[in-house]
């Protein structure tokens, strides 16, 4: 019995030795050449908010714009391949540290993000880092995003066939409205049938997260036409489809941006400039159809069928294909709207 348990202990050890020679193989890492990271990407961003990417070669070149959430579509600071296989995107900002008695900066960070991107099939995959303010953590941010097609040619406006108005706002109350976030506060009422939102602030008082409303009803393509009023300096919003932000701006004889009134924001700037000064009626006729927007502001037409490459900063969702709501900013300024009427596109 002592020698069969010398010999089990032998071979054991036998093993032992012998596993511990095996070489093990390392799957070998998958190669991703830039090519299949270029084009355009809708990007969901874990905690339900959208981004939009484009990645593209330029002469000799990789550049890219990138939209994170909200604000205006932007150039990145840069983007490469690493190790043949990720994306890394950057964008940068400067915060400043301290200041002299005359507010002047004095000592300024540049700070960098970044963008961690690996190609995942059809999709991709990855996180945003960011380094806390105070240079002692990085927060991360996961992400997935969705390839996008081209944009199809551009609709024949005169062979449109549309289908039975549907009033939007029927002049007495906020029937058919919610907030796009029910934690908010609505800032919108119904005063002499026009839909105002006076999103108040009371000094000394804790700041008040006031929100959008949008419909509950969702649609596809379409034309609306509505009245709205902004006062000096105010802004606002009407979001086509829940992603595509048409700009609501005080911007009477500013310099043709992307940022004015009537504007896809940050996309698409009117051709001529069309407002009317500060706290006039002013009548917009938007048509979207087939990811092409066109917008007639007092009867002038600044965008004729252009084409809508992506989603613009607080679009509810990234998906350009399917229905969405109509949503009125309400976390801006002061504003007022009127006989808002929506007509679907029939296909």
């Amino acid at each position: 019995m002592k020698n069969l348990s010398l010999c089990l202990s032998v071979v054991l050890i036998s093993i032992a030795f012998s596993s511990c020679n095996v070489e093990t193989k390392k799957a070998p890492v998958q190669k991703v050449g830039i090519d299949e990271y270029l084009g355009q990407w809708t990007i969901d961003i874990k905690g339900g908010t959208v981004g939009w990417l484009e990645v593209r070669k330029e002469d000799g070149y990789v550049d890219a714009d990138l939209l994170w959430i909200g604000g205006s579509v932007t150039p990145v600071s840069n983007v490469f391949l690493a190790n043949d296989q990720y994306l890394i995107v950057t964008r940068t900002n400067n915060l400043v540290r301290t200041r002299d008695e005359k507010n002047n900066p004095l000592r300024t960070h540049i700070i960098t993000s970044w963008l961690e991107i690996s190609k995942k099939g059809a999709k991709i995959e990855g996180f945003l880092l960011s380094p806390g303010r105070n240079g002692m953590s990085v927060d991360s941010t996961s992400f997935v995003g969705t390839k996008l097609p081209d944009v199809p040619p551009a609709p024949d406006m005169t062979k449109l066939k549309f289908g039975d108005p549907i009033t939007l706002f029927n002049g007495k109350d906020l029937s058919g409205w919610i907030l796009t976030n029910e934690k908010q506060k609505i800032g919108f009422s119904v005063i002499d049938g026009v839909l105002i939102n006076d999103p108040v602030q009371t000094e000394g008082r804790p700041h008040i997260s006031y929100g959008n409303i949008r419909t509950e009803r969702e649609f596809e393509d379409f034309n609306i036409k509505l009245e709205v009023n902004v006062p000096e300096e105010s802004n606002s919003g009407i979001y086509l489809r829940g992603m595509y932000e048409i700009q609501v701006l005080d911007s009477y004889k500013k310099e043709l941006d992307s940022h004015n009134m009537g504007a896809l924001y940050s996309r698409i700037k009117p051709t001529v400039s069309a407002e009317k000064p500060a706290g006039i009626w002013q009548t917009l006729d938007i048509t979207l159809c087939d990811r092409h927007v066109s917008v007639i502001l007092n009867g002038t037409k600044i965008i004729d069928n252009q084409p809508v490459y992506g989603p613009t900063g607080g679009a509810l969702k990234s998906d350009v294909f399917s229905k969405g709501p109509i949503y009125l900013q309400g976390d801006h300024g002061k504003v007022s709207y009127r006989n808002i009427i929506l007509t679907p596109v029939v296909k």
